[in-house]
């Protein structure tokens, strides 16, 4: 339990900087911009590339990739269930695409690869299913639900998926591992020094990214976005810390059940019609309040 404090506070303290650094105007919001391709683009690759070269895939590992995408779903519901009497659309959207999606790219990758850095395959496996969903599954589903018609296709979000470094790296990964290819160790020696550098890079984008000030005219939506996202989380984490599965399985979808708000839910929610203060409100607070059960969940999990 020592060791999963002390390391839960070095990883706050990296946010803390980066919030710092912003408020003393070392460095701006828009720099988080940067970061954040430099994470997406390089470090985040190479440490998948990293932590997939020597893995087997079993059907356990392949069965995530359908999780993920059933998660989604689940929490779309839970959310288009606690909105059904809410009179303005876009605040319903708003919960419905802040309650679902995981992140696992800023957040819960670098998080629990600074602990467990042999849950990199399971988190890989299950941002398959999770990227599916965010690239335009999520937007359909809640289009269904609203009745609304849409002019997505499956070409589309495809090509939105091969879009994203991270999501081809990962089908690249798993095409050479269920081939048993073994990746050249000068490869391999570029890839853990850039995938090593993931997790600073990560906490460090979030403090810039923080934001700590709500127009009082949102709090109350806001308030139930979180309640929403963190309260079905809570619910689903009960359950599945309850189920007879392998312990690294259960030990991982645990805590993604405990994690934030991601960027696509940001994004949507926005193009939905939310103020953009509300929903990086909700964003920010949910990193802090992820970061916080995410803790306590390892010290009771390992």
């Amino acid at each position: 339990m020592a060791v999963v404090l002390m390391n839960a506070f070095a990883l706050f303290t990296i946010i803390i900087f980066g919030y710092l650094l912003k408020r003393w105007n070392l460095l701006a919001k828009r720099d988080g911009d940067i970061i954040s391709k430099i994470i997406i683009n390089l470090t985040l690759p190479a440490a998948v590339i990293t932590n997939m070269s020597t893995l087997v895939i079993e059907q356990g590992l392949l069965i995530l990739v359908l999780i993920g995408f059933l998660f989604n779903g689940l929490m779309v519901l839970i959310g288009y269930l606690t909105t059904r009497k809410q009179p303005i659309e876009a605040e319903r959207r708003f919960v419905m695409f802040s309650s679902s999606g995981y992140n696992i790219g800023n957040f819960a990758l670098p998080f629990i690869q600074s602990f467990l850095p042999v849950a990199v395959p399971y988190l890989a496996m299950f941002d398959i299913g999770n990227s599916i969903m965010l690239s335009g599954g999520t937007t359909i589903f809640i289009d269904r639900l609203e009745k609304v018609k849409d002019d997505f296709s499956l070409l589309k979000i495809l090509k939105r998926l091969f879009a994203s470094v991270p999501f081809t790296t990962y089908v690249l990964m798993l095409l050479i591992r269920l081939l048993s290819i073994n990746l050249p160790a000068f490869v391999l020696s570029v890839t853990e020094v850039a995938g090593s550098a993931n997790t600073f890079l990560s906490m460090l984008m979030i403090g810039l990214y923080l934001e700590l000030v709500l127009p009082k005219a949102y709090q109350k939506i806001v308030v139930k976005v979180l309640a929403t996202r963190y309260g079905g989380g809570i619910v689903m984490a009960i359950i599945i810390f309850l189920l007879p599965i392998p312990a690294m399985m259960k030990t991982v979808l645990c805590l993604l059940c405990l994690g934030p708000v991601p960027t696509f839910g940001v994004i949507n929610s926005v193009a939905a019609g939310m103020k953009a203060e509300a929903v990086g409100f909700a964003s920010s607070i949910s990193f802090l309040i992820s970061f916080a059960l995410m803790t306590g969940a390892l010290t009771i999990l390992l």
